[in-house]
């Protein structure tokens, strides 16, 4: 069982940075694939990025690329997501989830097992 939880989430202005820290509960975290998806009201769940458990590989949502980074530090179970030059279209809840996976990245919410609660992202103009 892996516990979730996000944090970093607040109110910026148009072209600011944030960084979602995603900490997770248990043992063996360095096994488990981490994933961000952001959710705006009225529209589907959508991938942002995903990182493997080695750390080897990750994966972005176009949108993103060049914007974003995630990463991870085993040592304090924990994955964050930089977010740089924030447009009005991030603005979303933010969630991570984690499924069992030390190399792979995968973009679908079925594939992930564990979720956090969310946090806040809001872009002002």
């Amino acid at each position: 069982q892996v516990q979730l939880s996000e944090s970093g989430g607040g109110l910026v202005q148009t072209g600011g940075s944030l960084r979602l820290s995603c900490a997770a509960s248990g043992q063996t975290f360095s096994s488990y694939g981490v994933a961000w998806f952001r959710q705006a009201p009225g529209n589907e769940r959508q991938f942002v990025a995903a990182i493997s458990g080695s750390s080897v590989n990750t994966d972005y949502e176009d949108s993103v690329k060049g914007r974003f980074t995630i990463s991870r530090d085993n040592a304090k179970n924990t994955v964050y997501l930089q977010m740089n030059s924030l447009n009005l279209e991030d603005t979303a809840r933010y969630s991570c989830a984690a499924r069992r996976a030390r190399y792979s990245t995968g973009r679908s919410p079925l594939e992930y097992d564990y979720w956090g609660q969310g946090t806040q992202v809001t872009v002002s103009s």
